[in-house]
């Protein structure tokens, strides 16, 4: 995996412009913030964060794929400003979870996702190399 970055631009904090991979390709639907039996144990966005992030793990492993594997993420979250408030609890979850591992990612706000209760929705691209 080859980070892409030009020279000329600003680093991003927490996230890479692009990545450059070869290999067997895995796609993640939206996962969001629910248990395995599709209960949301928690309204709390960091908590909502934490499972979503699991369950895209969990997705991954089913393919022998792991965080490292990760070469884009793509959020929807229904409120930037919660997101922004709570953003170092956010990343202190992602690097539990993904460890220091940056992909390409989008983060969108949206009016609503289609579970109701759910805060946070991710969606992931993952390269298993050769």
């Amino acid at each position: 995996m080859k980070i892409l970055q030009p020279k000329e631009w600003l680093r991003p904090s927490g996230y890479s412009n692009g990545i450059e991979a070869e290999g067997k390709v895995i796609f993640v639907a939206g996962q969001v913030g629910w248990n395995a039996k599709q209960q949301f144990e928690s309204d709390d966005f960091v908590d909502q964060v934490r499972q979503t992030l699991k369950n895209v793990l969990a997705v991954l492993k089913e393919s022998r794929a792991g965080p490292e594997n990760i070469t884009r993420l793509t959020w929807f979250i229904v409120d930037k400003r919660e997101y922004k408030a709570r953003s170092r609890e956010v990343g202190e979850v992602y690097r539990e979870l993904l460890g220091k591992h940056f992909p390409a990612m989008t983060l969108v706000e949206v009016s609503a996702l289609l579970e109701d209760g759910a805060k946070v929705e991710i969606e992931a691209t993952a390269v298993l190399s050769k």
